[in-house]
């Protein structure tokens, strides 16, 4: 447990540090483009997954850490403590782009472009795809998961590109709560910390129907004896 916590926490840093970065580079130099911050977002997740996948499942995000649970693919003990791991991930990462950057690119966060109600579907659908995704490619029995973190890393950068411009892509609560908290920016962030967990809730559904299978299975209670 404590190892998976470790990674967790390591991974989503790591994550919210390259991505909301990336943001703050390119406001400063508008030298990463929009395609730039989508293929970093996109490139760090897949990286971290090869790196850190077998220690802790590579979730990096609080919307994921539900679904696994809700599918059944993770003890419902870890869920919490995976959940914190994740936040003061982020939350140390924007205080390290802070103190870098100060509030250049209001430090990355997540802000709807539009009606917020836009913002709301396109996180859920995102997230929806996301959690999918990460299910077909690295849970099923079937799946060449050595191609997972390509898989996974590619749809976060194509939810990235189209979706950026409007919602800022963010599919992860704690990626979205990391600079709000340290920036002080909470305009609309009920979108992200409220749609992404519907869009994995929508997403294991969606699987387990590909799969002929009841759409809930019963959550995994702690087990000393389950280890994932």
């Amino acid at each position: 447990m404590r190892q998976a916590l470790a990674a967790e926490l390591i991974g989503t840093f790591f994550l919210v540090l390259a991505g909301t970065g990336a943001i703050v580079v390119d406001a400063l130099t508008h030298a990463v483009t929009h395609v730039g911050v989508s293929l970093v977002f996109g490139l760090v997740v897949a990286a971290l997954v090869y790196a850190l996948g077998h220690i802790s499942g590579a979730h990096f995000n609080p919307a994921v850490t539900i679904g696994f649970w809700i599918s059944g693919e993770l003890n419902g003990g870890r869920v919490p403590a995976y959940i914190a791991a994740q936040t003061c991930g982020a939350v140390a990462a924007s205080g390290v782009v802070r103190l870098i950057f100060g509030q250049a690119g209001a430090l990355g966060a997540t802000i709807p472009n539009g009606a917020a109600d836009t913002s709301f579907w396109l996180e859920l659908l995102m997230t929806c795809l996301l959690v999918f995704v990460i299910l077909g490619s690295a849970v099923h029995g079937r799946a060449t998961k050595s191609f997972a973190g390509i898989a996974i890393g590619s749809t976060i950068a194509l939810d990235a590109l189209f979706g950026g411009p409007i919602s800022g892509a963010s599919m992860n609560p704690a990626r979205s709560f990391g600079p709000a908290l340290i920036g002080g920016i909470w305009h609309d962030q009920w979108i992200y910390l409220t749609a992404p967990f519907i869009g994995a809730i929508v997403a294991v559904l969606a699987y387990r129907l590909t799969l002929d299978l009841p759409m809930l299975a019963l959550p995994r209670r702690a087990s000393p004896s389950y280890d994932r």
